[in-house]
């Protein structure tokens, strides 16, 4: 059985609805898995941050607008009275559900069940289509098998057991729908997989079921060698391996959700990447082999914060880098690059929201320095160190930019390099000229 997962582009209107509908019918036995259509989430967090400020108003004219964009979907999507009815009625008993926390104290658990309404929207009114249009489906609830334990982590056992008696529940069928993203908690309340969840969803289920290949269908054909946002004449890269996809996908390829891989790789399931709009383009193949050495991609992560502590006590001082790091471990802050010198040592994180804490213990080490608005450009391929030649291209690329951090040895799969924010395309521009 293979899993499918369809992002909010991909399900973004009642035109691409029915595109998938006719892409996914056949008697390939398969689990559908959609996000919220495009929209939808960003709305409910609308609706959120405005019930957490107490301006219920804010909240009832988001909900009002976006009911009413759900009410056109239903026009265009049905074309008989009856399921143009229940599909109307169901959307108006989904937004009444949203309104009744206008009138509550507002919390996590009540946020948790708002942003739950986009995939249960949009595999409902999926389903319907499918069933109008006489193809045979089951809606498989995810709450029902997808669960996340005390540590918010997929528990994998529970997921295996539960998603298989539920498909055992329906045998001889083919097709299923369910939702991604949504999930229980320990406490049977509703939660999720954070952002970009959905790609994760389809990971989980195709690692429980043993699945031949998971496809994330999104709106590009696969990974490209470059951000074909910043940058012209970029392709599509035909096969990766799994940790040259993780790697991309880690430092801003944002095709794929970078927790998506490591379910996969270690069970060894396949993943492939297709374009709902281009279905006959091939694509990129993940798998565990990798295809051929040499720098094949290269992506950029924005949102970096450098910070640089120096200390003149830190030259051959035992134990100096253990106590810098158990300042970041204790605020839950991950670090991505790191560089040191013989009195000083530089890192970078991509969540500054305790920076300031951070800052402040740090200075009980030493001069702490940071640097905001950077971003690290990613060289990713396969056995990078082994390959003659590759640096030099690549610093002769870079000879006119200001690099201020550079990672190279840590992985066989990658180099990093630091660069301010503003020189993001120049840089990626003057890589790909020299690279590719």
């Amino acid at each position: 059985m293979k899993v499918l997962k369809f992002g909010g582009t991909s399900v973004g209107s009642a035109e691409r609805m029915k595109a998938v509908a006719g892409l996914i019918n056949n008697d390939e036995p398969k689990i559908i898995v959609l996000s919220a259509l495009s929209g939808t989430t960003n709305s409910l967090v609308e609706i959120s941050n405005s019930l957490y400020k107490n301006k219920p108003e804010q909240a009832h004219e988001i909900i009002n607008a976006l009911e009413e964009k759900y009410f056109k979907v239903v026009d265009e999507l049905y074309s008989t009275k009856v399921f143009k009815s229940s599909g109307k009625e169901f959307i108006t008993s989904r937004f009444d559900f949203i309104r009744s926390f206008t009138n509550d104290d507002f919390s996590g658990i009540e946020e948790k069940k708002i942003l739950a309404q986009g995939e249960l929207i949009s595999t409902e009114l999926f389903h319907y289509y499918l069933t109008e249009a006489k193809i045979d489906s089951v809606l498989l609830p995810a709450l029902n098998f997808m669960r996340i334990d005390t540590n918010d982590e997929p528990d994998r056992y529970y997921i295996k057991e539960n998603l298989t008696r539920e498909l055992g529940s329906y045998p001889g069928k083919k097709l299923f729908i369910t939702q991604g993203y949504i999930c229980k908690n320990l406490h049977g309340e509703i939660d999720n997989l954070k952002r970009g969840g959905s790609d994760y969803t389809a990971s989980l289920i195709g690692v429980a079921l043993d699945s031949e290949e998971v496809q994330i269908w999104t709106d590009i054909s696969g990974f490209h060698n470059n951000d074909p946002r910043f940058v012209e004449n970029t392709y599509a890269i035909s096969r990766l391996s799994f940790d040259e996809a993780a790697e991309l996908a880690y430092f801003g390829a944002k095709v794929l959700h970078p927790s998506t891989v490591l379910p996969a790789k270690n069970a060894n399931v396949p993943v492939r990447l297709k374009n709902t709009m281009k279905p006959d383009d091939e694509g990129t193949l993940i798998t565990d082999k990798p295809n051929g050495d040499g720098i094949k991609a290269v992506a950029a992560k924005d949102g970096i914060t450098v910070i640089k502590v120096k200390s003149g006590r830190m030259l051959l001082a035992y134990g100096f880098l253990t106590k810098v790091f158990q300042v970041f471990q204790h605020y839950e802050t991950p670090i991505d690059m790191i560089t040191t010198s013989e009195v000083a040592v530089s890192v970078t994180i991509d969540d500054a929201s305790r920076l300031r804490k951070i800052v402040e213990e740090l200075k009980n080490l030493g001069d702490v320095e940071v640097g905001k608005n950077m971003t690290i450009v990613c060289l990713v391929g396969h056995n990078i160190m082994n390959q003659k030649g590759y640096i030099k291209k690549v610093f002769e690329a870079l000879n006119d930019f200001s690099l201020r951090m550079i990672s190279y040895g840590g992985s066989r799969h990658n180099i990093s390099i630091l660069i301010p924010s503003d020189d993001k395309k120049a840089v990626l521009e003057a890589l790909h000229k020299s690279l590719f």
